[in-house]
């Protein structure tokens, strides 16, 4: 329903924040990675998710696309909720934690408060090769204002191609080209050679 909340910081701790904007002040609940990345900034650009329940609707923020897709790569976990996931991403690093379950290093991921042997066995079982065919850059946030040529590779990581072969049909639709190419037809000429 909503992509992210771009207003002004009205009010900042390390569980939640309140960003105002259109005369609306929205209750965003954060990790803490996301309360670092803020700093002292007066207005935000903040990438949410909204969680509906039968007695309430609550929103999730993210400072960074890379880290909300993270999160719901880990609620989609059997046992891991909104919360719990949350936790996670407050306990260490979206990097460390996408590391730790490509590597299946199930003694770092046990650390964080609420994950057991099971949880932890869980997680590795159910995401290792997402993560592992999404690449280690999947975290950074998709580019804004950039070239044909990024924005192309972008859409194609959305997509759910890995990194490596995306970048071979995009040089290979690049060098085969007759004169300029549009993004549109980037994807298309990469996506046939995918």
């Amino acid at each position: 329903m909503f992509d992210y909340i771009d207003g002004r910081l009205t009010f900042k701790c390390p569980a939640y924040i309140v960003v105002e904007a259109g005369g609306i002040g929205y209750h965003i609940n954060i990790s803490l990675n996301t309360y670092s990345s803020l700093g002292d900034k007066e207005r935000c650009k903040i990438y949410v998710w909204l969680h509906v329940k039968e007695d309430a609707h609550t929103l999730y923020g993210f400072m960074d696309e890379g880290e909300r897709r993270l999160f719901l790569h880990l609620i989609s976990v059997s046992g891991i909720g909104p919360n719990t996931g949350r936790m996670m991403l407050s306990s260490i690093t979206p990097n460390e934690i996408q590391t730790a379950i490509v590597n299946a290093d199930l003694p770092l991921i046990q650390r964080i408060k609420g994950i057991g042997v099971k949880s932890a066995q869980r997680l590795v079982l159910e995401l290792q090769d997402k993560l592992k065919k999404e690449g280690t850059g999947s975290l950074i946030s998709a580019p804004l204002n950039n070239t044909i040529r990024e924005e192309a590779m972008s859409a194609l990581m959305m997509l759910g191609f890995a990194k490596a072969p995306a970048e071979k049909a995009l040089d290979n639709a690049v060098k085969n080209a007759v004169g300029e190419l549009s993004v549109e037809q980037m994807i298309k000429i990469a996506l046939k050679n995918l």
